[in-house]
């Protein structure tokens, strides 16, 4: 998320950095961002880059050009309306019309909106200077644009100053990025009223306490929810936000279909298929429950605890899957690199604008864009079905073993038993799998046990 404030750019005033192949004119008085930033980042001003998000904008630029390849979304050929809502300085858009591929660029019709004037004209000025490759012309759409009287055409961005839940009610968007700072509670009502009637949503949520309930308070109030802090309070997060989208989608006759739900380091960001159907809609319920904590020291899902088990339960959350397989699955890290790294002659050119990026810079950017999808691909059926998550440090004590074995060599001995298993992206070491849980103890000690050699 970019954010900004504060008095206006000026022209000449601080420096160049590259995020994906996109060129960011940063503010003078902000240091050069570290690769792999971890955690929130103060908010200091116009300008202003939080680095720590770039592998979120990453997984957009991949999720947005998948659509476009695949179709999966509209139908070939045909125009894809994308709408960044709270769109700051502009990075994610900036990025879209940079980085997804030049033949899908021109079914790409981009709109980016903010309520900050000074947000606003430093995403035109540094959209102006370090203009995209591609040149779409997008006078098809002339008579939309003369409705929003609030905005104007930029090097093939739409670029309008608005608050956000007007901006999302006044076109029938495909896609939809919602990035507030802090809760999205206050616009996902107007999100999802807005989309068309096949679209997607993805959302960003930085209160992570609430989320986790770690704010118990905070929780309640926002999200309606109950959690317990302990192991699975991350995945906890993830699904109380897409059960908190999914009941509000309801309420419009509408139900979603996700795609990719993560929780990455210090914010949450789920991506959803949202779909017009009052059957789908009444059908919410049966994709919504309790987490309940069990002796063994994992989990099942209920619709509803019963009172003794409420102490040791969490929700109202998502109990349904929480990726697409197909689309999830083609989030390799090639497909990273191939997608947002520059050429070398893209990157020659942008040393000509004033790029000061050495050798050891880009060794440093390829490693985020594959952190940015690393273990998605590897994941994507088990996420997307029925599974069981664990974290490594709690099997030892689940298993009575004193230790836990590396986590390949598990995967490598539940794959020999026909089951699959796989790490999960967190910042915590999490792997899940389909096998029973008996099974995963029992070869878990069966690894450990002392030799009799």
């Amino acid at each position: 998320m970019v954010m900004a404030d504060g008095p206006a750019p000026v022209e000449n005033a601080g420096h160049l950095w590259m995020e994906g192949k996109t060129l960011v004119h940063l503010r003078a008085d902000q240091e050069r961002p570290t690769h792999m930033p971890r955690g929130p980042a103060k908010r200091t001003g116009p300008g202003f880059l939080n680095p720590a998000m770039a592998p979120a904008r990453t997984r957009s630029v991949l999720l947005l050009a998948d659509a476009l390849e695949h179709d999966w979304l509209v139908k070939p050929g045909h125009d894809l309306r994308a709408l960044d809502a709270l769109c700051a300085t502009g990075v994610r858009v900036r990025r879209w019309r940079n980085e997804i591929p030049t033949e899908h660029q021109q079914r790409l019709r981009i709109t980016a909106n903010d309520l900050d004037e000074v947000a606003l004209e430093w995403l035109k000025k540094t959209h102006e200077r370090y203009p995209p490759e591609a040149q779409v012309d997008h006078a098809m759409e002339d008579d939309r644009y003369d409705r929003l009287p609030s905005g104007g055409m930029h090097n093939g961005l739409f670029i309008m100053q608005n608050d956000a839940r007007i901006s999302l009610m006044e076109a029938a968007y495909q896609w939809v990025d919602l990035d507030p700072f802090g809760s999205p509670v206050n616009f996902l009502d107007a999100a999802i009223q807005g989309l068309s009637r096949v679209a997607f949503l993805e959302v960003t949520a930085t209160d992570t306490a609430a989320l986790t309930g770690s704010s118990a308070s905070s929780q309640q109030r926002r999200y309606g929810a109950k959690g317990i802090v302990d192991s699975y309070a991350h995945d906890d997060a993830v699904r109380v936000l897409l059960g908190l989208i999914a009941t509000t989608a309801a309420r419009h006759d509408r139900y979603i279909e996700p795609v990719l739900s993560l929780f990455d380091g210090h914010h949450v960001r789920v991506s959803v298929k949202v779909r017009r159907s009052r059957d789908g809609a009444s059908e919410v319920l049966a994709s919504m429950g309790w987490r309940v904590r069990q002796d063994d020291g994992t989990y099942r899902f209920v619709q509803h605890p019963e009172p003794e088990h409420l102490a040791r339960s969490s929700g109202p959350l998502w109990v349904g899957p929480l990726w697409d397989a197909e689309i999830a699955g083609r989030m390799t890290e090639t497909k990273a690199l191939e997608t947002c790294f520059p050429s070398e002659k893209a990157l020659a050119a942008h040393r000509t604008m004033g790029l000061e990026w050495s050798e050891a810079d880009s060794e440093y950017a390829q490693r985020e864009l594959r952190r940015s999808v690393r273990y998605i691909a590897e994941a994507a059926d088990l996420m997307s079905r029925e599974h069981t998550l664990y974290h490594m440090d709690d099997l030892p004590n689940m298993a009575g073993t004193g230790q836990a074995p590396k986590m390949e060599a598990l995967f490598e001995a539940l794959q020999a038993e026909g089951h699959a298993a796989a790490r999960v992206p967190d910042i915590d070491p999490f792997f899940v799998t389909d096998a029973p849980h008996d099974q995963v103890m029992s070869i878990m000690q069966t690894m450990l046990q002392p030799s009799t050699e």
